[in-house]
Order: structure tokens, then C-alpha cells, then sequence
């Protein structure tokens, strides 16, 4: 029956099509979809790793983009590597724990651009490898200010400026960690679980405001982060033997759904986690 409705439909799209209507017209209007052009995101996290892969994608879309980690020193040679390419980019440190320096990324791209259409939380915290058993208070208040709070936060300071562009969107950068247990990452799964309850959240918040919130969710990807765990090519290779993809994942597969989840063509998608693992999940549950 389903399948009946959506050949009926595709059916009379095809006969309201203008007479003049070919091809490339279909093609040209299918691009400007997933075209960022003149846009303006900022990506937090994005001097290296999936930060960086998304805000190369991005600008090579169309929208300048504001690179932002921690140190200055960083944000500057990203930054640099993507004008080098002939896109824009505003390097701006940020610690993302911190208010004024949330502030300051926010000031900083509204000065130099004057206008925000999309965020990207990408930057988080993870100083614990251990059993939530040994557990400190001080180290679970860093994992859950800077992973979940300071997106409150950035996305508070963000909401006026993307409510006047007319398409505001937000993407979380969340994990497949917080979908399953985990022995040794507890906090930092609770964390990411927290980040897509906080997606659903703020895409009710702020839906009056025309503002889209929604979170992926990567397995494991071949990033600085996961370096200790892609460390053995013996058990890398029983990984990917596993993974109905058969391969570790990276960045740039992160990057291009964060880029749709920002575009028009993704501007009936609201609220909800993406999950981009390779697989990873349903192989588990096999």
C-alpha cells in the first residue's frame, strides 16, 4: 500500500512539472537543497577530527565557518589550511567550559559576519577511563558541564542570531556511547545519552523560533580521540570484521551528516539522533 502512495505521488510531481522542466533543472533545484552558501556556522571542537572534516564540508558548501578550539595557536592553522583552499574561516580560541570564552566565540562571529545560521557542538570532555565505581565528583562535574551544559549555554547565546537568519539550525555531536552500557566510559556515555535528550529538548524550545536541534551519533571514528583504541591492527581488523560496513569510520563521514542536517534538505528533521556507526549497533545485537 505504502509503496503504491509514493509511486502515485512520484507520479503527479512528474505531471506538475513545468513543460520546460528537464534534467538538470531537477538536478540544479536538488543542489541549492544542501547548499550553505552565504551561511555562517560556527563548529566548536574544529581544529582537528571531526570538527575539522565538518568545517571543511561546510565551507565547501558555501558557508564561512568559525573555527574554535581551545588554543589559539590551533584555530589559526586550521583556519589558515581552509582560506588556503579559498574558503572562509574566523579562527577564535574557546575554551568551552568557560562563559566569557562562549561569549567571546559568539561576539567575535557576529562582528566579523554579522549574522549565525548553524552551530555545531562538537567539542567535549573525557578525562576518565575507569568504572563509574572509582568515580570522582570533581571529574564527573567536568564531563557534564562541558559536554551538556556549556551547550545550554552556546546555544542560549546563540538563539537570537539564528532565529533572524530565517533557517537556524543545531547539530549536537553526540555518541553511540550513549545508546549502549559501557565498563569503562560510564560517565561520558551519560553525557552523550544527556546530549540527545537535550537535542529533543531545545528542538521543542525553540521550535517557535524556526530553530532545528538535532544530534549524530558516530561509532567508532578515526580521530585523535580513539587513536589509544585503534592502537592494535590485530583487534582493529577483528572490528572491522564485525561492522556490517567492514571498516573504521572517519571524520568526513561525520562531516557530510552534519552538513545535511544543517541544509534545507534536511528541514523536516527535527529533535532527533542520526546515528552514523557503520553498523555498529545492529551488529551487536545480532
Amino acid at each position: 500500500m505504502l509503496q503504491s502512495f509514493i509511486i502515485l505521488l512520484a507520479r503527479q510531481q512528474l505531471q506538475n512539472l513545468p513543460a520546460t522542466a528537464n534534467i538538470d533543472d531537477c538536478s540544479s533545484q536538488e543542489t541549492s537543497m544542501f547548499s550553505l552558501s552565504d551561511r555562517v556556522v560556527i563548529v566548536t571542537g574544529s581544529s582537528r577530527g571531526i570538527g575539522l572534516a565538518s568545517a571543511r564540508l561546510l565551507a565547501a558548501q558555501g558557508a564561512a565557518v568559525v573555527i574554535s578550539s581551545r588554543r589559539q595557536e590551533a584555530c589559526d592553522e586550521a583556519a589558515a589550511a581552509l582560506r588556503a583552499e579559498g574558503h572562509r574561516a574566523l579562527p577564535v580560541a574557546c575554551h568551552i567550559g568557560k562563559h566569557a570564552d562562549l561569549q567571546h566565540l559568539v561576539d567575535a562571529t557576529m562582528a566579523e559576519y554579522g549574522r549565525i545560521d548553524g552551530l555545531v557542538c562538537n567539542a567535549a570532555s573525557n578525562p576518565v577511563y575507569g568504572p563509574l565505581a572509582k568515580l570522582d565528583l570533581e571529574a564527573f562535574d567536568v564531563i557534564m558541564h562541558n559536554n551538556l551544559y556549556s551547550q545550554i549555554e552556546l546555544t542560549r547565546m546563540v538563539a537570537k542570531p539564528l532565529q533572524d537568519s530565517g533557517h537556524g539550525a543545531i547539530v549536537l555531536v553526540s555518541s553511540v556511547a550513549g545508546l549502549s552500557g559501557q565498563n569503562h566510559l560510564g560517565a561520558y556515555a551519560i553525557s552523550k545519552a544527556g546530549e540527545m535528550q537535550l537535542a529533543r529538548n531545545l528542538a521543542l524550545e525553540y521550535s517557535a523560533a524556526g530553530i532545528r536541534v538535532n544530534t549524530v551519533a558516530p561509532g567508532l571514528i578515526r580521530t585523535d580521540f580513539s587513536q589509544a583504541l585503534l592502537a592494535d591492527a590485530d583487534k582493529v581488523q577483528q572490528l572491522e570484521r564485525s561492522l556490517p560496513s567492514r571498516r573504521v569510520g572517519e571524520p568526513e563521514d561525520i562531516a557530510g551528516v552534519i552538513a545535511f542536517l544543517l541544509s534545507d534538505a534536511a528541514a523536516y528533521v527535527n529533535g532527533q539522533t542520526v546515528v552514523a556507526d557503520g553498523g555498529m549497533l545492529i551488529a551487536q545485537s545480532l
